[in-house]
Formats: C-alpha cells, structure tokens, sequence
C-alpha cells in the first residue's frame, strides 16, 4: 500500500473504532495498513469488540495502549475522552455494527466510543457490517440516512457471504478496499489538516458547477400491483453523485426506486417511471452543466396499465401485454444540447452482456454522446447489485477521441475517476 494516493494518509491521526461485530478480525489489517500509510493510529474498542479480537493484539500492532472504557480512572484523570477526541483528525470506524449506528444516530453516549464521537469535531468514516436482513431493516436505513445527514460518510457494505451463512449485503469492505476508500476521499479534501488548524478555503474540482445525475431503475406499472423494472441498485449512480458532491459541485440526483439513503450535499428528486424521469430530465438539462444518465431505464411500458389487479384466468395458458417505447432520455438530452449551443456536456452508460466496445461506440455516435461508460454485466461480482464495478470509458471533447479500461474496483473509487475525466473533457469544450 505505498501508491501516490495511500501517501496522502502520512501524517493523519486515525481514531480507529472497533464494534462488536465478527468483522473485528479485519480490524487488525486495516489497522497494519494505516500504521504502513504513515498514519498515527490510535485504538477505541466497544466492550463487545473484545470479544471478537483482544486489545492487545491492535496495541502490538500500533504501537499505542488500547482505550476500552470511559470510566478508567487513570485515562480519565485528565478527561481523556476529550483530549482523545481533540486529537483525531478522522475517526473511523469499522466494523460500525448495527446497534452503534442506532445509538450514534440518536446521540447516545453511553460509552467511550459514542462519547468521542460527540465530542470530536473530527471527520467520521464507518463502515458498516452485519447481517443482511439487519441491513435491509428500513430502521437500519433510516439510521445510515440520519448519520450521513449528520456528516458521517459509510463505505459499504458490500455483498457477498456472511459468516452465518447469509448471501447478501452486510459484509465490510474488505481493509484493502477501505483504504482506497480513503484514498479517494483524501483527494477530494486533504487529509493531512490537523482538526485544531483552520480550514483552508481551496478551490474544488468541480466547484461552481451544477451536475444532473440520473440513477437507479425506472418502473413500469402493468397494473395496481404489478410492474415492469430491472436489476439495478442505484449504487453506481449514488457514488458519481456524493462524489461530484465532495468535488464542489451543486448534485441534483433524479433517483429511480432504490433503498440508498441520499449522499451528503445532494438534492434528491424520487420518480418512479421512464416518462417522469424523462421530464424531470429535460427540466435540469437546460440548468446544469454536467449531465449524467446512470439510469437503468425501461425500454418499454404497458400501453394501457390495467386499472384493477390482472386476473389469472383458468381458460386461459398464457397472457398478452401491449408495450410501447418509452422516450429515448440520454438522446433526447443530447438533443436539447446541440439546440442550447454546447450545454450539458452529457455522459451515457451501457450495460451490455456481451461485444462491449462495439456496442458502446455505437451508442456514443448513435446518440451523440460526449463520453460513454460501458460495463459488462455478465460478469459475475460486477455490475447490478454489486460494490465493485469495471468499466471501458470513451470520450470526445475538444482534443479528439479517447478511451481507457478501468479495472475492478469499490464503485465510489470508479466513480471519481470517471467523474474526473468528464471535468477534463468538460474542461476542453468550447465556451458559448
């Protein structure tokens, strides 16, 4: 882990929590990772955590005693909490199980590991690990909301087996993939500033831009109960949103139905069918700069929705719907562009199962694109539903053509660099 951008951590003092979750085992190489980034790394564990993982294994590895309780008379014979808690540049935590999200995001302090979390100004990460119906539970999601709204930013979970023999999401990234995480994070805001030195006012990346994101899947109603869609998350579509968020952009994200809890700085616009993200798509071409259509759209929708519930009929063997094309959004935005005289720049994806540069570069003439995303999502780990994704990125701006192949990677470490490149060729275009 000695890459350009792991070097950014050097210097930065990482509080790294520990919860009761079986994920503590992966604390030990995480907190080995952060030691080799040149980080000062100073360890908390929850009561619980050392039930998983002893404290004096996390002390061989940074060099510095583990904290497990607020009422240690020695360590709090100086208010230790709180000069612990002023000494942290970034608090991370991981694993963050589910009954620590429920009580940080209620702003208990009921031991010393949410105490400093209230009395740190420091910038908190979690990421998040436990079992996947436990992540689904819509009082786990309203948490992870309540606690990025508060400011904390969550890496994962990633899907994948559990430990009790559950397939889904709930696992934690994996250290390696944390501290990528991080590593992506601290080039959109240096992380070697100490929390007590006043904040510089730099210049961001995409600041003073305003970028449309689309993302998620549409759906499509064949009756009251029933409707058409796709596998899509949205989780590619969140990342390029809280990414362009922390570049300095104005986000906009017209979200399809998903279970994402909304990314910090952003505003949010919930449709559910293509026609209404195809209008509220219009609407934004014509104020932002930057439009990106991750959407998994619905090609076709039912002509006539039925307005009661389809019936299954026992004369019957087979049922016939009549679907219509619904409105083509990406084209009709490129549309739009050339009519407004060069605005949005507009990025398109394609999700394809097979010859993926001959159809992405079909679709980027076809529909007059600025730069295309194309992912294969035959394969397996990638793709829909997944954390990791790889993409073939090309692009025309006002140097000629391009293209690049990005390896598997944590969709938020993707999404940067694909948002980095559409600000460079952006970057390029003419001005009007």
């Amino acid at each position: 882990m000695t890459t350009p951008s792991i070097q950014r951590l050097a210097g930065r003092r990482m509080l790294l929590g520990i919860s009761a979750g079986i994920a503590a085992y992966k604390s030990a190489q995480l907190a080995r990772l952060l030691k080799q980034a040149g980080c000062e790394v100073r360890v908390v564990m929850t009561e619980g955590a050392q039930a998983f993982i002893a404290p004096l294994t996390l002390q061989a590895l940074t060099g510095e005693a583990v904290r497990t309780s607020l009422l240690d008379p020695e360590a709090e014979a100086g208010m230790g909490h709180i000069e612990l808690a002023r000494w942290a540049d970034t608090i991370l935590i991981a694993p963050g199980t589910a009954d620590l999200m429920a009580r940080l995001a209620l702003g208990m302090a009921d031991d010393l590991l949410t105490t400093l979390c209230l009395a740190s100004e420091a910038e908190r990460i979690m990421a998040p690990a436990m079992n996947q119906a436990m992540w689904r539970h819509p009082a786990t999601q309203r948490n992870a909301a309540c606690l990025q709204q508060d400011g904390w930013r969550l890496l994962g979970p990633e899907s994948g087996e559990q430990a009790c023999g559950d397939t889904g999401p709930g696992r934690m990234l994996e250290p390696e993939a944390i501290m990528a995480e991080l590593a992506t994070l601290s080039s959109a805001a240096p992380l070697t500033r100490q929390a007590h030195e006043p904040e510089q006012q730099t210049q961001l990346p995409a600041q003073g831009l305003h970028i449309a994101i689309t993302a998620g899947p549409t759906r499509e109603p064949l009756d009251p109960v029933r409707y058409l869609s796709n596998h899509s998350s949205g989780k590619m579509g969140y990342a390029l949103a809280a990414v362009a968020a922390e570049l300095g952009a104005q986000v906009t994200l017209i979200s399809g139905p998903v279970s994402l809890p909304t990314p910090e700085g952003v505003t949010r616009i919930d449709v559910e069918t293509a026609v209404e993200m195809h209008a509220t798509s219009r609407r934004l071409a014509t104020e932002c700069d930057l439009f990106i259509g991750c959407a998994a759209v619905a090609d076709y929708r039912a002509e006539a929705p039925a307005e009661h519930k389809i019936k299954k009929r026992v004369d019957e063997d087979g049922l016939t719907l009549k679907l219509i094309k619904n409105p083509d959004i990406i084209a009709d935005i490129t549309a739009m562009r050339d009519a407004a005289g060069g605005r949005p720049f507009v990025v398109g994806f394609a999700a394809e199962t097979r010859d993926l540069e001959s159809y992405a570069r079909d679709k980027l003439e076809r529909k007059r694109l600025d730069m295309i995303v194309a992912n294969n999502v035959a394969t397996q780990g990638l793709g829909f539903g997944a954390d990791h994704n790889a993409a073939l990125l090309l692009w025309r701006d006002g140097d000629g053509e391009g293209g690049e192949d990005l390896p598997p990677q944590p969709k938020r470490e993707l999404a940067r660099m694909i948002i980095d490149r559409a600000l460079a060729c952006l970057s390029t275009q003419p001005v009007h």
